[in-house]
C-alpha cells in the first residue's frame, strides 16, 4: 500500500510510575531525515529510536518527540548524611560549652535538616537496557499510529492519481483517433491547392500520394502513444504495489512528459495540440500528488 510522506502518530504507556509519550510527525522531503528529541538523561536511547524509525520509514523529514513524566516518588530517594549530621551536633555542643552562661542549646531534627548537605535527594539507578526497551515499545506504538495515518492519506492520493491517469488514457485515445484524419485532410488540401495552381493541367496522383506519405511519416505519433499506454500500465502497477514508490513514479512522470512533448512538436494540427495541452495539464497534477508519496 502506498503511503503519504506527511503524517502524525502518537504512542503512550505507563511504566512503574512513569508515563512515556512518543510523538511522530513528518513533512515532505527528498530523502529520510529523522530527528529525535529526548530528555537529557535518556539520550542514550536516541540511536535505537532513530534506527527503529528508519526501518519503518523510507522518505520524509520525521521529527520524533519523547516526553517522560514521573508520576510517583518511587524513582527518588532522600538520604541522611549521618556522619555530617553528628558533626553538626557535636559542633553545636562545643559552641554551647564555650559560653557557660548561655542556656543549653537545643536543636530539632527540622533545624538540623536545614544545614547544608545533611539531606540529599538521589535518583534511583535505572537499568538502561530495560529503559531502552520500554522507550522502543512506546515508539513502536507511535510508529504504528503514524503509519496508519500515512496509509489513509496514501489511499486518497492513489485514488486521485488513478483517476487522472484514466483521463490521460482517454486523451491519448483521442490523439490516436485524430492522427490518421490529419493525414487525409493534408492530402485533400494538397490536391485542392495543386488544382488551383495547375488548373487545367493534369495532376499527378502518384505525387499526391507520395507527399501525403512523407507527411504521414513526419507526423506519425504511433510510437509515442504506444509508450504512453505502457507508462500508464506501469503507473497502475506501481500504485498497486507496496513500499516506497514516490521516486519511481517521479521518474516515470518525466517519461510521460517526454512523450507528450514529442507528440506536441510533431503535430501541427490544432485539435491534437489542444489534446496535448490537456494531457500535460493532467500530468502536472499527477506530478504534484506524487511529490507527497513516500
Amino acid at each position: 500500500m502506498v503511503r503519504s510522506m506527511t503524517g502524525y502518530g502518537r504512542g503512550e504507556q505507563n511504566f512503574d510510575g512513569f508515563r512515556v509519550t512518543v510523538e511522530l510527525k513528518s513533512v515532505n522531503n527528498r530523502y529520510l531525515d529523522c530527528t529525535v528529541k529526548l530528555p537529557r538523561s535518556y539520550i542514550f536511547a536516541e540511536d535505537a529510536i532513530r534506527s527503529l524509525v528508519q526501518r519503518r520509514v523510507s522518505r520524509g523529514k520525521v521529527d520524533v518527540l519523547v516526553t517522560i513524566a514521573n508520576e510517583s516518588d518511587a524513582a527518588t530517594v532522600v538520604k541522611v548524611n549521618e556522619p555530617l549530621a553528628r558533626g553538626y551536633l557535636q559542633a553545636m555542643k562545643t559552641l554551647s560549652a564555650l559560653e557557660p552562661e548561655v542556656v543549653s542549646l537545643r536543636v530539632s531534627s527540622i533545624d538540623l535538616g536545614r544545614f547544608p548537605d545533611v539531606l540529599t535527594v538521589e535518583k534511583q539507578e535505572d537499568d538502561l537496557d530495560v529503559v531502552r526497551e520500554r522507550l522502543l515499545a512506546v515508539t513502536e506504538l507511535a510508529v504504528a499510529d503514524f503509519t496508519a495515518m500515512r496509509e489513509r492519506e496514501g489511499a486518497k492520493l492513489r485514488e486521485d492519481i488513478l483517476q487522472r491517469a484514466a483521463t490521460v488514457e482517454q486523451l491519448v485515445q483521442k490523439v490516436e483517433e485524430r492522427s490518421p484524419q490529419t493525414v487525409a485532410e493534408y492530402r485533400n488540401k494538397l490536391y485542392t491547392r495543386l488544382q488551383e495552381v495547375l488548373q487545367s493541367t493534369q495532376i499527378d496522383q502518384n505525387r499526391i500520394l507520395t507527399e501525403a506519405a512523407i507527411y504521414a511519416d513526419k507526423v506519425a505519433v504511433d510510437e509515442e502513444t504506444v509508450r504512453l499506454h505502457s507508462h500508464i500500465a506501469q503507473l497502475r502497477e506501481l500504485l498497486e504495489g507496496d513500499g516506497a514508490v514516490g521516486r519511481k513514479l517521479d521518474f516515470l512522470l518525466q517519461e510521460f512528459n517526454r512523450e507528450a512533448n514529442t507528440i506536441g512538436s510533431k503535430c501541427t494540427d490544432l485539435d491534437i495540440t489542444r489534446v496535448v495541452l490537456d494531457i500535460k495539464a493532467e500530468l502536472e497534477k499527477i506530478r504534484e500528488q506524487i511529490q507527497n508519496l513516500e
